[in-house]
């Protein structure tokens, strides 16, 4: 035992003005129990390795000895020490409050299972064209005065069809890419797309040919480009326009759409191949170079209309498909930023989405705005088929693409069950418009052009009388036409495809298994029809 003096210079030094704590007396029965720390852990402290315990242990002196009682010294406890058990550490620093809950994340936008939303845009998509062709009927565009120019606008319900089936068509491929799951499969694809598009265009088909054709009904090349949606490629017909003839003129578009459809089974491995060059398992990669690949995709649209005027004018080329790949290729940007945003929500993409989805409001008034100057001159004619110049014909494809971005994005980018959105869109009324939607896209033209006919009213009509007559028409056919036609030929198709034994891949847009929901809910499931090709 060495001099007073030494023991005082052995024992650490403490801080000035800060006295001992000192632990509360206790008698045995109130001495909290703790619990064994492990290894490297001390009471009160993080885990140490051996490393770290090196370098606390550093600089310090050599430790007391037993003797001076340093050991039998109580240790200081912070208050609510984390080692206690409960029951002690309640008794010590009174009841325990519950941890604030934490903030959830945004929830992401489906890709999986039936949108009713969307069949809300279909239906505003078909009655939108319905508008544009009874105003340009009645000739309630070309007159001067007034602001029957408006409706010159509702031709941007071709670049919203365009828009929803890159969205939908190409979601399981962009889902194949970035989450390494299998492909769609090409037949079972090809297979739903022909019994969903082609029974009723047929049926249109007769009776166009058995009511306003009769003079055709042996010419075989007529019979032959109709039924194959080709009547827009060919030169020297009897029908002049290059439209097709003019009761179903419309169908031009359609034309186009099938004309994807066919391509996309090769347009998709293409993008992928690029998308995957990269050697990563990391979703956000992957996205960001399926994007460029998709940018460059449409831009091949503004390469195509520099031939349609360089070094002639060729009217024809304007309603093929490559003039309208920038379109499609939007669709399909929003498919792979929702698969994206639903693999990884950690990542801004998933509240970018939510961000865009609450914004609902300014994006539809963007899209109202836009749609005014999709109505003026500076688009071009009352046409799409003939582009007065370079420039309009490139701004037509710019703004009309632009009012179908404000319009779907805050749909396609929402979260399932979005109150004002499936208010506004996804009520009974909008569904059942939506599931008709491609019967009124397909039978508005033989209606509209025999009623003025008969009535004898030919760029004599009044929109306002006779657009609420001729969509009553149009949509009592469509009704007919879904429950005759379209309804028993999909049903027809799942009776040939038990649902035990359908693959989710040959359902594209519809049945992708959510990649982050329980295994229960991410199983095939049997969504309502949709009305309009997609």
């Amino acid at each position: 035992m060495g001099r007073p003096r030494d023991v005082a210079l052995a024992l650490p030094r403490r801080r000035p003005g800060r006295p001992p704590v000192r632990a509360p007396h206790r008698t045995p029965a109130e001495e909290p129990v703790r619990r064994e720390p492990a290894p490297g852990v001390g009471v009160g402290g993080a885990r140490l390795g051996a490393r770290q315990r090196r370098r606390r242990g550093r600089g310090r002196g050599a430790p007391l000895p037993a003797a001076l009682g340093v050991r039998d010294r109580p240790r200081p406890r912070p208050a609510g020490d984390r080692d206690l058990e409960p029951a002690a550490r309640a008794a010590e620093d009174g009841p325990v409050r519950p941890a604030p809950p934490q903030a959830a994340g945004p929830a992401p936008p489906p890709i999986s299972g039936h949108q009713d939303a969307l069949d809300g845009v279909r239906a505003l998509a078909a009655l939108a064209v319905l508008a544009f062709h009874v105003a340009s009927a009645s000739g309630a565009m070309t007159r001067e005065g007034g602001s029957g120019w408006l409706f010159n606008g509702g031709q941007v319900g071709v670049p919203i069809f365009f828009t929803l089936s890159g969205l939908l068509l190409y979601r399981p491929w962009a889902a194949a890419v970035l989450d390494g799951r299998a492909a769609p499969r090409v037949g079972g694809y090809l297979l739903k797309r022909g019994l969903r598009i082609m029974p009723a265009y047929w049926a249109l088909i007769v009776v166009f040919m058995v009511t306003s054709a009769r003079a055709h009904l042996g010419d075989p090349l007529t019979w032959g480009s109709l039924l194959t949606l080709t009547q827009t490629y060919l030169p020297h017909t009897w029908w002049g326009g290059g439209l097709g003839p003019p009761r179903i003129g419309q169908t031009w578009s359609l034309v186009v759409e099938v004309s994807w459809y066919a391509l996309l089974p090769l347009t998709a491995p293409l993008l992928a191949w690029y998308a995957k060059r990269v050697p990563t398992r990391d979703p956000g990669v992957r996205a960001k170079r399926l994007l460029r690949a998709i940018g460059v995709y449409g831009a091949l649209s503004f390469v195509y209309v520099v031939f349609m005027f360089v070094p002639d004018r060729h009217k024809q080329m304007g309603l093929w498909l490559p003039h309208f790949f920038v379109w499609f290729a939007i669709g399909m940007a929003m498919a792979v930023v929702t698969v994206w945003a639903r693999l990884d929500q950690r990542r801004p993409v998933a509240a970018m989405c939510r961000a865009v989805a609450d914004s609902w409001g300014a994006c539809w008034a963007a899209a109202a705005m836009l749609y005014v100057v999709a109505a003026t001159p500076a688009t071009g004619p009352y046409t799409l088929q003939t582009p007065d110049a370079l420039w309009t014909s490139v701004l037509h494809l710019v703004v009309f693409g632009l009012v179908a971005v404000a319009l779907v994005a805050p749909i396609a980018f929402a979260p399932a069950g979005h109150p004002v959105i499936e208010g506004v869109l996804g009520n009974r009324v909008m569904r059942f418009l939506g599931r008709i939607s491609y019967g009124v896209f397909l039978w508005q033209m033989i209606i509209l052009l025999a009623w003025y006919d008969a009535a004898d009213r030919m760029y004599r009509g009044h929109v306002l009388t006779d657009l609420p007559l001729l969509a009553a028409a149009s949509i009592a056919a469509a009704t007919a036409s879904y429950y005759l036609v379209e309804k028993p030929v999909m049903a027809l198709l799942r009776r040939r495809r038990p649902r035990a034994g359908r693959d989710v891949h040959d359902d594209p847009g519809r049945t992708v298994p959510d990649p982050v929901a329980p295994p229960e809910r991410a199983r095939s499931r049997r969504a309502p029809a949709r009305g309009r090709p997609s």
